[in-house]
C-alpha cells in the first residue's frame, strides 16, 4: 500500500464549514479512489486554511474487464452497427451471451499516480460547500474561499493536476506571521511536522484541547474558572492555528448587566470565554485565544480586546437603560406589527390566546391556588412583549431572558408576584432541545405549555403539518416539549379538549411520545398496546399502565400469559371467521373438564376493571398474572375445537371471556411476542 496525502490551502474558511467541509473531502476521496481500495489513515485534517486527508491506497488499480451489453442476437444489423460505433468496435470483438451481444472489453492495469490525477480533479470541482465563491481571470471555478495551493503527494511524489487556477505540487505555507512562506512536505507526518514548526497546529482535536487546558490554567492564576461552552470552544478551534490564550478585565460598570446579556455579546460578537469565580458567579474577567505568540505576552493585544469589549457593552448598556424605561405591558400594541404568521396572525393576537389559555391550564392544574391563574394570564400577555426591545433587537437569542429581567426591575414593590411572572416569562420556550431543563412550578408550567400548544392548535388549524421532507416551524420539538412538561411534572391533564379536538394532533403527540420512548430504548408497542384498550389522552396515566405492563411482561408469568393470550386470540380469529363472533358468557352447565371451571371462576372473580378505575396498576397487574396458570392449565388438558358443536361454542365463549378480561389492561395483540 502507498500513502496519498491531500492538503487543499485557501483563505481562511469560516469556521462552521471546516468540519463539514474536510468530512466531505474525504468522502468524495474515498469515493473518487474506490479502485485502489483507500483506506483513511486519519480523520479528516481541518483548520481555519486548510482542509486534508491523508490515506493508504493501492499502488494499481488491477486489471479488469468492463462488459457492455448490446442489443439481441436477433436485432437488426443496423442496431447492431450502432452499438459498436458508440464504443469504438469491430463487430469480431463482440460475443454472444444470454441471447444478447455483448462487447467485453479487457482494461489494463493502470499506476495509482495516473489514475489519480485522471479522476481526483473534476470530483474534488464538485466538493459541496454551503456558500463559495468565484475568482481569477475564468471565473468558471468555484470554491468556499481563494484557493491558494494544493499538495498531492504519492508516497512523497508529486501527482500533478490542475485544480481550478492552482497546480498539485508539495508546497503548503505555515502561520502567516510566525511561519511565512512555502515549505515543502513529502508525507502527512512531515506535513505535521513542519507546520508544528511553522506555528501551525494542524489536527483540529489537538488545538481543541489547548485551547480548553490554556484557557482553563490561565483562569485558575486568578482564581477562576471556565464557564463551560462546547460551541464556542469548537468555533475558536477553527479560528486560529496557533492559540494562545489570554486573558482580560471587564470595566466594573459593566457588571451590573443582565450576566446573559453581556457574555452573548462577548460570545457573539468577540469570541471571549465567560468566566466564573470561586463561588460560580459570574467574574468582572474574559477569556480570548489569540492566534500569536506576542513579543511582550500578548499586554497590547489584550488592551486592544478590552478596549472592543467596551464599546460593545456600552452598546448593550445603552440599549438595557432605554428598556427599562419602558414598561413592558406598554409594549403589547407594538406586537400588532409583527405578525407571526400571515394565517395565523400577529403576535399580539398569539399573546391573548397565550394568556386566556395560560389561565385556563393554572386553573385546572391548581384549583385552590386563586392567585396562580391570574399570574399566569399577565405572563402569558408579557412572554412575547420583548420582542419589541431594542436588546431583543439586537440579541434575539435573549427572547424570554430579558422580558424576565424587565418584569423585576419595573415592578420592585411586588417581588413575590413579579418573580413567579418573570419566571414564567423566563421559561417559555422550555425545553428548547432534549437536554434542557423544563419549567417548574405552576404558573411557569401553565405558559410554556399555553405557548406550545397554541403553536400546535394553529398550524394544524391551518394544515401546515410537518412532512417526511422537513418540519420548518419545528413543531416536532414543539410537541415534545408538550409531552416532557406533562410527564415531568406529572401534570394530570386530559390532553384532547386542550388540543381544540383536532384528532390528527392528538395522533402526532402520541406518535412523538413512540419516538422518544424509542430513543430511550423502551417499549412503545407496549404503549400501543395500552393505547387501543381506550381512549385515555391522560399522558400520566398512560405512562404508568405502560410501566406496570411493562414490568409484567418481564416477569415468567406475564411472558407465559402473552403467549396463552396470542394462542386464544389467534384460535378465536380462526373460528370467528368461520362462524361469527362468540358472544356472550359461556354456560357452566356445559363445562366438562375441571380446568374450564376454574379458568371460568377464576374469570368470574377477577375484578381488573376496579384496580384500573383507581388507577392501581400494580394490583392488576397481579390479577392478571393470577390468571395464567389457569389458562395454561386450561390449554394443557381441553380440547377447544370439541366434536360437540355446542361445547366447542361454550369452550369459545370461555376463550372469549379470557381475552376480554386481558383487553381491559391492553391490547396484548400489539405486543411483539
Amino acid at each position: 500500500m502507498a500513502e496519498f496525502f491531500l492538503e487543499l490551502f485557501s483563505e481562511e474558511i469560516p469556521a462552521r464549514m471546516q468540519a463539514e467541509g474536510a468530512s466531505q473531502l474525504e468522502k468524495i476521496v474515498l469515493g473518487a479512489l474506490a479502485p485502489l481500495a483507500p483506506a483513511p489513515a486519519s480523520g479528516p485534517l481541518f483548520g481555519p486554511r486548510r482542509i486534508a486527508v491523508a490515506m493508504e491506497v493501492a499502488a494499481e488499480v488491477p486489471e479488469s474487464v468492463l462488459s457492455e451489453r448490446g442489443p439481441r442476437l436477433t436485432a437488426p444489423d443496423q442496431a447492431v452497427a450502432g452499438f459498436l460505433r458508440k464504443h469504438g468496435a469491430a463487430r469480431e470483438a463482440l460475443e454472444q451471451e444470454g441471447g444478447f451481444w455483448v462487447l467485453n472489453r479487457r482494461r489494463p492495469a493502470q499506476p495509482a499516480a495516473a489514475f489519480i490525477a485522471a479522476v481526483l480533479p473534476d470530483a474534488l470541482a464538485r466538493l459541496p460547500w454551503p456558500k463559495s465563491m468565484r475568482w481569477g481571470s475564468s471565473g468558471d471555478f468555484t470554491w468556499v474561499r481563494p484557493l491558494r495551493r494544493v499538495v498531492s503527494l504519492l508516497d512523497g511524489a508529486v501527482i500533478p493536476f490542475r485544480l481550478g487556477p492552482v497546480s498539485a505540487g508539495d508546497e503548503t505555507e505555515g502561520h502567516r506571521i510566525h511561519g511565512p512562506g512555502p515549505f515543502a512536505v513529502s508525507s502527512a507526518a512531515v506535513w505535521e511536522e513542519r507546520l508544528r514548526e511553522h506555528h501551525v497546529i494542524a489536527r483540529p482535536d489537538e488545538r481543541r484541547r489547548l485551547i480548553a487546558e490554556g484557557v482553563a490554567a490561565a483562569a485558575k492564576t486568578l482564581g477562576l474558572t471556565l464557564a463551560p461552552d462546547a460551541d464556542l470552544l469548537e468555533e475558536v478551534t477553527g479560528l486560529v492555528e496557533w492559540p494562545v490564550p489570554l486573558i482580560g478585565q471587564i470595566a466594573p460598570e459593566f457588571m451590573e448587566l443582565p450576566p446573559e446579556v453581556r457574555e452573548l455579546s462577548m460570545k457573539i460578537n468577540q469570541k471571549y470565554f465567560a468566566l466564573r469565580d470561586e463561588n460560580g458567579a459570574p467574574a468582572p474577567y474574559f477569556a480570548f485565544v489569540a492566534n500569536l505568540a506576542a513579543e511582550d505576552g500578548g499586554r497590547a493585544i489584550i488592551a486592544g480586546n478590552e478596549r472592543v469589549l467596551r464599546a460593545r457593552l456600552a452598546d448593550a448598556r445603552h440599549f438595557w437603560q432605554q428598556d427599562l424605561k419602558t414598561p413592558l405591558i406598554t409594549l403589547l400594541p407594538k406586537l400588532e406589527r409583527i405578525t407571526f404568521h400571515a394565517r395565523i396572525g400577529t403576535q399580539y393576537q398569539r399573546a391573548v390566546r397565550i394568556s386566556e389559555l395560560a389561565q385556563s391550564l393554572a386553573a385546572r392544574l391548581e384549583p385552590g391556588n386563586a392567585e396562580a391563574p391570574n399570574l399566569a394570564r399577565l405572563a402569558g400577555l408579557l412572554a412575547k412583549a420583548d420582542l419589541v426591545t431594542q436588546m431583543v433587537g439586537e440579541f434575539p437569542e435573549l427572547q424570554g431572558i430579558m422580558g424576565s429581567y424587565y418584569v423585576q426591575a419595573q415592578n420592585p414593590g411586588q417581588p413575590q408576584g413579579a418573580g413567579i411572572v418573570a419566571q414564567a416569562i423566563r421559561s417559555h420556550y422550555q425545553p428548547r432541545g432534549p437536554q434542557e431543563e423544563v419549567p417548574r412550578g405552576t404558573v411557569a408550567v401553565a405558559v410554556a405549555l399555553a405557548d406550545k400548544l397554541d403553536t400546535l392548535r394553529e398550524f394544524f388549524r391551518i394544515g401546515e403539518t410537518p412532512t417526511g421532507a422537513g418540519d420548518p416551524f419545528a413543531l416536532r420539538r414543539c410537541a415534545l416539549g408538550v409531552i416532557r412538561i406533562i410527564l415531568e411534572n406529572g401534570l394530570r391533564l386530559n390532553l384532547r379538549p386542550l388540543l381544540g379536538e383536532q384528532p390528527e394532533l392528538f395522533a402526532f403527540l402520541i406518535e412523538r411520545l413512540r419516538v422518544k420512548l424509542r430513543g430511550e430504548g423502551k417499549r412503545f408497542d407496549i404503549l400501543d398496546a395500552v393505547l387501543a384498550a381506550g381512549q385515555d389522552d391522560d399522558l400520566v396515566r398512560l405512562m404508568k399502565r405502560v410501566a406496570a405492563l411493562e414490568t409484567l411482561l418481564a416477569s415468567a408469568d406475564g411472558r407465559d400469559l402473552l403467549a396463552a393470550y396470542k394462542r386464544a386470540a389467534n384460535i378465536l380469529r380462526i373460528e370467528t371467521a368461520k362462524d361469527g363472533p362468540h358472544e356472550g358468557p359461556p354456560d357452566p352447565a356445559l363445562f366438562r373438564e375441571e380446568e374450564e371451571r376454574r379458568l371460568h371462576a377464576a374469570l368470574a372473580e377477577e375484578a381488573v376493571a376496579g384496580d384500573l378505575a383507581r388507577e392501581d396498576y400494580e394490583a392488576a397487574m397481579i390479577r392478571l398474572a393470577a390468571l395464567r396458570p389457569h389458562i395454561d392449565a386450561f390449554f394443557g388438558k381441553v380440547t377447544v375445537n370439541a366434536a360437540e358443536p355446542e361445547l366447542r361454542r361454550n369452550r369459545l365463549r370461555l376463550l372469549a371471556r379470557f381475552t376480554a378480561a386481558v383487553n381491559q389492561v391492553a391490547d396484548f395483540s400489539r405486543i411483539e411476542g
